[in-house]
């Protein structure tokens, strides 16, 4: 098969200072909300990963201008607003994040159109965003809840909604629509999602309201002038997962990850890593934009304990899962992932695709429903050929997996990786010595 890395057995271990790319999340955040400042504002270190990028030229067809001053910095444009003459077909590409939240933003706008991506994407559920904006009378036809999306634009009504799940793209997408609604919309959530959406609308000036009540954690948005103002986008935390589980299971590592955002609502890692007694540290903690970063330092540790993932947890290491897996492999004593169904509908199933690739490599793991249990202290010596499905995350997995392997191995569709971390060869090699 085409798009073959070969890997081997990583010798000396990890050791050294690396900048994580910029957060994805918050990138996609910054490109929306800044579009709707119709200003023209500056965004500092923007990730320019596929899926942002796809976010970025749909916006451009829609009539925002940008130019690129630096690799990762921009001017944004979008004084003219968003706007089409006719309806317009708008490519997500890979990008579930583009997909849904722009159809909360464009279900409210005053023109049409189809919101359409690539295989993967086209097989991913899209009635979680669906059923809450037809409740606010948006317009919005489908394939049978997937893309693609035809959305016709119209005036949206206000409403009260309690998320069955907790996600941030649902939050996301109906806190977008409701931004251009006179009466407010309040979203109700059972456990609290990734928050980046309240964070830079509270650092633009709009009207928001975050709170806790007996039906659960809510935000509460209603139509908003956004201030113009320039926005940095801190690292990535779901990036540095890579790094961070590397260094903690091969031996003799040592790393340093600057400039990492540590956002309370995605640092569900940090709660596992001390749970397996990870030797890490926190350095540096600062404010970037309203969002919390720092430097993390992480070392070796050869005594890792196991660890349980369930409930409250999973929607702040959702994304993290598949890597943390990695490091169950390495303690001692089994550990457990609970309540992650929502982890068979992402770009692969992931956790069908964990458990056969581990069973694949020798590692002792059993399937459930919304998860797995992992058998620890795994002593990897296969040589083998792991199909990653596309699907980014479990691509560079596999690879931190083969730095422990004895044998070399294969991973299949590896240039999936281009979609989120296109840096992440060269920041691997590094930390090599």
């Amino acid at each position: 098969m085409d798009n073959i890395l070969k890997t081997e057995k990583l010798i000396n271990g990890l050791r050294g200072e690396i900048t994580i790319p910029p957060d994805k999340s918050i990138s996609h955040r910054a490109l929306i909300f800044g579009a709707l400042t119709n200003s023209k504002i500056k965004i500092k270190n923007l990730s320019k990963g596929e899926d942002c990028v796809s976010t970025l030229k749909i916006l451009e067809t829609l009539g925002v201008k940008y130019e690129f001053i630096s690799e990762h910095d921009l001017i944004l444009d979008s004084s003219k607003g968003l706007s089409a003459e006719k309806k317009v077909t708008l490519n997500c590409n890979n990008s579930g994040t583009s997909a849904r939240l722009l159809s909360g933003l464009f279900s409210g706008c005053d023109f049409s159109c189809v919101l359409v991506g690539d295989d993967s994407l086209q097989k991913r559920p899209m009635k979680r965003i669906i059923a809450p904006l037809e409740l606010m009378g948006a317009k919005i036809k489908s394939n049978d809840n997937k893309l693609p999306l035809e959305i016709t634009g119209t005036k949206l009504k206000s409403i009260t909604y309690h998320s069955p799940i907790a996600s941030a793209q649902v939050k996301s997408a109906l806190i977008l629509a409701g931004l251009g609604i006179d009466e407010p919309t309040r979203i109700y959530e059972k456990t609290l999602s990734r928050n980046h959406s309240e964070v830079m609308l509270s650092y633009l000036g709009a009207s928001i309201k975050i709170g806790q009540d007996k039906d659960g954690c809510f935000v509460e948005v209603k139509k908003s002038k956004l201030m113009p103002k320039d926005i940095e986008i801190v690292g990535d935390i779901s990036s540095a997962a890579f790094f961070m589980v590397a260094a903690a299971i091969v031996p003799n590592s040592e790393i340093i990850i600057k400039n990492v955002g540590i956002n309370p609502t995605r640092t569900g890692i940090l709660d596992v890593f001390k749970q397996a007694e990870i030797d890490f540290s926190i350095l540096n903690e600062r404010k970037v934009s309203a969002e919390l970063a720092a430097d993390i330092k992480v070392k070796y540790t050869k005594n890792i304990k196991p660890f349980e993932i369930k409930g409250d947890l999973i929607p702040r290491l959702i994304d993290e899962i598949p890597i943390l897996a990695v490091l169950a492999t390495q303690a001692q004593g089994k550990s457990v992932v609970s309540d992650a169904q929502d982890l068979r509908n992402k770009e692969s199933d992931r956790i069908k695709t964990i458990v056969d690739s581990f069973l694949n490599l020798g590692i002792g793991i059993s399937e459930k429903p919304d998860g797995f249990i992992i058998n620890g202290s795994s002593q990897i010596n296969k040589m083998v050929s792991l199909e990653t499905h596309l699907d980014h995350r479990l691509a560079m997995s596999y690879y931190v997996l083969s730095l422990i392997n004895n044998q070399s191995m294969e991973i299949s569709g590896f240039n999936c990786v281009n979609t989120s971390f296109p840096e992440f060869l060269k920041l691997m090699n590094k930390l090599k010595k």
